[in-house]
């Protein structure tokens, strides 16, 4: 790799450009730039050598066309370049054009002949650019400035008329296109509507001066205007490059004489007023000495005039004055001179327009400066204070939205210090006078700045931080409250339950009671693991907020169920549970003693139900049975009752216990049907019925004894009685009493009895058996049941019946009817008395009726005079 050193002429600007090294990891975007842009350039000046380039790091590989363009811009001859295809040769040719390079002053560091060969792209692009500065930027030179600072300067005089114009650099000043535009104006009014350009419409103010200066400057394209635009700071070459091309196309008509200056010293003031001052005196100048000195020169003019006129009428010879003092010279030197007071002139303006700018920019710097730090006052405090350790997190996201607000503050202020920024760097490259003042406020105001966008980085992380902190207590809180209430609940329910007020009548309610409680007991463990994990939610929102540093504002907002509640109850729930195992204990034993005392009760109210039960019914059927006399019979239930009322301990044994169940309050007993009340009563009716048949058997008697009936009567009207006495409740109810009497032959229409053999009985037989009339029977029922009870006692039944059949009929009346129902046989079957008699009417006499033996009998034959030797015996026959 070689290195050239620059002979001591060259100055320290282009020492420094030329050093590529520190380009080595150059920015994409301006590499893309960079290619476009040096390309073109290369292009407008191999054009007139008639070829061209397509790609840069390929095209100058050989050497060839980087001596030809070498050639061209310099307008010498190269040493003859070697045509072999070999790469010894292209690197011999890159030499030749690297040594021409060297030999203009240019230092050539880290660039070598082998990495232009191996197309090394960056490599390329810097010795591209060191001959741009060589040839097309370093001889740029304007007021006392050369090189970059000459073309900035260029620039910036020739745009200092333009509004929304402030070039300071060759890169962001140029984003917006009106640059370019401003320059092509100031030379070429004719090409450009410069009024027309809006500040916001960068791309179209680019393209517009691209176009224009290529179509009219013949200045080609070298610059897009996307990548401008697109690029947050576009590539300082690149611009460079493209602006000397304008610089070369004007500064022709722009020059101006070196004897300019000697009109009067150009001495830059401090302020407009100095350089109007100034301004003041030239005109002063123009205006009071120079007029004389117009018409000196034109007097003179008009002396030597006359003077050669009058010499050559004399014939004599031209006046010749001495050297420089010839009318002509005068001219010249006059004419020196306006060209020398057109360039003070411009020079004036220039610095009355300089200092115009500066006095505007500094005070623009200081408005724009008040501004900010107006607004940055009290911002430090705002984004120091730590609101948000105690606060919600609906008021913490409350303050993440205002940050994000602050923030987007902060970004639209970014443009306002950068401007103050570029203000102050503007000053400072326009030599402000007051440049140190201006320094140290930017630089305040750019620490202030650096300051602001870290708090501003660490609140913001601060409050999304403790944001994601409180969402995971809020989810804490959230759970919990989902799983208190419900806890809550449950052990309020629980508490009441184990308060709950019990009233049982048996031990398997109680037992029922002691079960269920168990069973809630055994739930218990499982609950208070509940109990322990929402407590542990709690807890674990506690443990976020101490390891955070956050205070906790307010209880839950979920929920009004706090933990110590939780523990409250549950404390208090577990006393209750010993409390409820006690009482439920008592009521057992409570009700096994009642059980006992059921069971006891039960057992003798069983046997005395069951006694009663039996004695009733043995009364019935010694009621109805008529067995031995009237007397034999009165002997035997007098007899019975005494044995009745011997039983009378076990009833008052049985009163005993039932005062012992009463005292206990019990009021059901599974274990017997059988109630006090209700054995009272049968023990009651047990008396009264014995009692009551002991009277009607004595009433029997005496009834027998008054009226003359026989025993064998008594015991038809008990048998005709009982037969009729479905129910064996010792009464017939009226249709029982009045069937009785019909089969007894008894004739209601003539109101009497007829006997057993009377034609009405017979016509009764051969119809319904049915002659008793409603109104006969009514007032027989008068007779026998006189309080209207509805039913006929035995009593009553042999008491009508000794009174009404006095006049009884004979057995051969009897006999008679049979025989007629019979057809005259000595016989009757079962089914003729069936067909022809009611059916208790009929079963009564088949009942009465032997067979019949005789030698006419038929099949179910019933011999008839039976019945009636049933009835009146053998002697009535």
């Amino acid at each position: 790799r070689r290195h050239y050193q620059s002979a001591g002429e060259v100055n320290a600007y282009m020492e420094q450009e030329n050093d590529w090294d520190r380009d080595l990891l150059l920015d994409p975007a301006w590499e893309k730039q960079q290619r476009k842009t040096f390309t073109a350039w290369c292009n407008s000046h191999l054009r007139k050598a008639g070829t061209q380039i397509e790609n840069i790091e390929q095209d100058f590989r050989d050497g060839l066309k980087l001596m030809l363009l070498l050639e061209v811009i310099s307008g010498e001859r190269l040493p003859k370049p070697e045509r072999g295809k070999m790469r010894v040769h292209k690197i011999n040719n890159v030499n030749k054009a690297l040594d021409f390079i060297a030999s203009k002053g240019v230092k050539l560091v880290s660039i070598g002949a082998e990495e232009i060969v191996d197309g090394n792209a960056k490599m390329t692009l810097g010795m591209i650019w060191t001959i741009i500065l060589r040839f097309a930027i370093q001889d740029i030179s304007v007021e006392e400035t050369s090189a970059k600072e000459g073309l900035l300067l260029w620039c910036q005089r020739k745009t200092a008329p333009y509004k929304n114009v402030n070039v300071q650099n060759f890169h962001i000043s140029w984003k917006d296109g009106l640059a370019f535009n401003a320059l092509i104006h100031r030379h070429r009014p004719d090409l450009i509507d410069y009024d027309s350009l809006r500040k916001d419409d960068p791309v179209t103010n680019l393209n517009n001066a691209f176009e224009v200066a290529e179509k009219h400057l013949d200045i080609p394209k070298m610059l897009d205007a996307e990548d401008i635009v697109n690029t947050a700071r576009p590539d300082e070459k690149a611009i460079m490059t493209y602006v000397s091309s304008f610089y070369h196309a004007f500064s022709g008509a722009q020059k101006v004489s070196p004897s300019d200056s000697d009109v009067s010293t150009k001495t830059q003031e401090k302020t407009v007023n100095d350089m109007q001052a100034k301004q003041e005196d030239f005109r002063d100048y123009r205006t009071v000495h120079k007029p004389p000195k117009v018409q000196e020169k034109c007097q003179l003019e008009i002396s030597f005039n006359t003077l050669q006129t009058k010499l050559r009428l004399s014939n004599r010879p031209a006046f010749m004055p001495s050297e420089g003092r010839m009318v002509s010279d005068i001219n010249s030197a006059w004419h020196t001179l306006e060209g020398a007071e057109k360039g003070y002139e411009e020079w004036i303006l220039s610095e009355i327009r300089r200092l115009e700018r500066l006095e505007h920019l500094a005070e623009k710097f200081h408005q724009k400066a008040a501004i900010h730090e107006s607004w940055t006052d009290g911002k430090e405090a705002m984004l120091t204070q730590k609101d948000y350790e105690t606060s919600t997190l609906s008021e913490v996201k409350a303050l993440l939205r205002k940050h994000e607000a602050f923030e987007s503050d902060l970004a639209a202020h970014q443009d306002r210090v950068e401007q103050i920024a570029a203000i102050a760097q503007e000053l400072n490259e326009l030599d402000y006078y007051d440049a140190a003042s201006v320094n140290a406020r930017c630089q305040k105001i750019c620490d202030q700045w650096d300051t602001l966008g870290t708090l501003t980085h660490n609140r913001k992380d601060s409050l999304e931080r403790t944001e994601k902190q409180l969402e995971s207590i809020d989810e804490l809180y959230l759970e919990y409250a989902k799983r208190a209430a419900p806890f809550n609940n449950w052990m309020e329910g629980a508490m009441e339950d184990l308060q709950d007020m019990f009233i049982v009548h048996n031990i398997d309610e109680i037992q029922g009671l002691i079960t269920a409680h168990e069973q809630f007991k055994a739930t218990l463990p499982e609950a208070n693991k509940e109990r322990e994990a929402i407590q542990s939610i709690q807890a674990e929102v506690q443990k976020i907020a101490q390891s955070n540093g956050i205070k906790l504002s307010g209880a839950n907002p979920y929920t009004t169920i706090t933990p110590e509640s939780i523990d409250n109850k549950w404390e208090k729930a577990m006393a209750m549970v010993p409390q409820r195992d006690k009482a439920l204990q008592g009521e057992l034993n409570k009700q096994n003693s009642n059980d006992t005392l059921r069971a006891t009760f039960a057992t003798q109210a069983n046997a005395v139900g069951a006694y009663i039960q039996a004695k009733m019914e043995e009364i019935g059927r010694i009621s109805i049975e008529m067995n031995g006399t009237l007397e034999d019979q009165l002997t035997h239930l007098k007899e019975y009752q005494q044995t009745i009322m011997s039983y009378m301990p076990e009833i008052n044994k049985l009163e005993g216990h039932h005062q012992h169940i009463q005292e206990a309050l019990i009021f059901d007993n599974q274990y017997t049907s059988y109630t006090m009340e209700h054995l009272r009563v049968g023990w009651e009716q047990l008396l009264t019925t014995i009692a009551r048949t002991i009277n009607e058997v004595e009433n029997q008697i005496l009834t027998r004894d008054a009226k003359g009936i026989s025993q064998e009567q008594l015991y038809e009207y008990r048998a005709s009685f009982n037969h009729f006495d479905k129910d064996r409740g010792g009464a017939l109810q009226p249709e029982e009493f009045k069937a009785c009497l019909i089969s007894l032959g008894y004739d209601v229409e003539n109101d009497k009895t007829v006997g057993m053999v009377s034609d009405d009985f017979r016509a009764l037989l051969i119809s319904t058996g049915n002659n008793l009339g409603d109104g006969e029977f009514n007032r027989i029922m008068g007779i026998v049941d006189p309080n209207g009870t509805g039913s006929v006692t035995f009593q009553a039944f042999i008491d009508f019946m000794s009174t009404e059949t006095t006049d009884t009929d004979s057995a051969d009346q009897v006999i008679a009817s049979f025989k007629i129902l019979a057809g005259d046989k000595n016989f009757i079957t079962a089914e003729e008395l069936r067909r022809e008699l009611p059916p208790d009417q009929a079963e009564y006499c088949i009942a009465r009726m032997a067979p019949y033996t005789g030698p006419d009998a038929a099949p179910g034959a019933l011999d008839y005079m039976s019945f009636s030797t049933a009835l009146y015996g053998e002697s009535d026959l």
